[in-house]
């Protein structure tokens, strides 16, 4: 007798928005059987209806709504951003634990802000620690709907903080901060998606849950970061700083600033041979590979 072991089958919500057209070139380019959608997430009879007809074994969740150009959208767009980020995202990932599907939600870690017990250059704040930042209608929805999302049995939940492609895309955190006039100074864990996201299949395919700062280990400043972004792509690029006090006036919502710590997701990726560098390194990394791809 020969023993059939079902193939995995992954469908990406988000179609080919930023994460998830990343991700599903990546799982494409790994033989994996792939398949997007744009359905909304709220619509629970067409949620519904696109697992039923394409089966999929695993779900990965890159949607959700993080505002146009960005974050400050969200405080004059509420209902809509209920909608997609607490309303849909629990919706989906009701639907999915109904049918046993896998889930995987790509959340941020932009629920919390240094405080006295994270100071900057201190600990970071772990999994376990209750989000204490709620600056943005973003952040406090991001933060509440992870509060019931982690209950369900099928859910992986990764804390995303300021993601970054190797190419120089709208939505890259390098291109954002590159645009911009003046920028504050403050460490903050990010995720350098190249990275990541390799690890993000590998945690599905295994059937992991429960939640995960997702960002590589450390933390790094806007400065560090522009310094390797003239080092090594744009030698020419000049910036200027202002403070945080000097940023509120010309923003809507509030940012968050926080290191996370990643000593949970470092131990279980260790289960897989698989190492996420520290965050200077990867920038540097991530910088090479932008350079060689012509990126200027």
């Amino acid at each position: 007798m020969v023993l059939i072991i079902p193939q995995n089958r992954f469908l990406v919500w988000g179609g080919e928005g930023w994460v998830a057209g990343h991700l599903k070139r990546l799982l494409e380019s790994q033989g994996k059987e792939v398949y997007t959608t744009t359905v909304r997430m709220e619509d629970r009879e067409a949620v519904t209806k696109v697992l039923s007809d394409i089966k999929p074994t695993h779900v990965f969740n890159a949607a959700g709504c993080t505002g146009r150009p960005n974050v400050d959208w969200c405080e004059d767009n509420v209902e809509a951003t209920i909608r997609s980020n607490v309303t849909g995202t629990l919706n989906l990932t009701d639907v999915c634990y109904l049918m046993g599907i896998h889930c995987t939600v790509f959340a941020t870690g932009c629920i919390y802000e240094y405080d006295d017990e994270h100071p900057i250059g201190g600990n970071g704040f772990t999994e376990e620690d209750e989000p204490n930042f709620s600056g943005s209608f973003y952040s406090f929805t991001k933060a509440k709907v992870e509060a019931m999302m982690k209950y369900y049995s099928n859910v992986l939940i990764l804390r995303l903080r300021m993601p970054v492609s190797d190419d120089l895309h709208p939505r890259n955190f390098v291109t954002k901060i590159t645009s911009y006039e003046r920028v504050v100074n403050i460490p903050n864990s990010n995720t350098i998606l190249a990275d990541l996201l390799p690890a993000s299949i590998i945690l599905a395919e295994n059937s992991e849950t429960g939640v995960y700062n997702f960002t590589n280990p450390g933390a790094i400043s806007h400065n560090e970061v522009l310094k390797l972004f003239k080092q090594y792509v744009r030698p020419s690029f000049e910036w200027k700083n202002f403070t945080v006090e000097e940023q509120s006036r010309v923003i809507k919502a509030g940012r968050s600033n926080c290191k996370l710590d990643t000593t949970k997701l470092v131990t279980k990726l260790k289960e897989y041979n698989y190492e996420v560098p520290e965050i200077h390194l990867a920038y540097k990394q991530c910088f090479m590979r932008m350079a060689a791809g012509g990126a200027k």
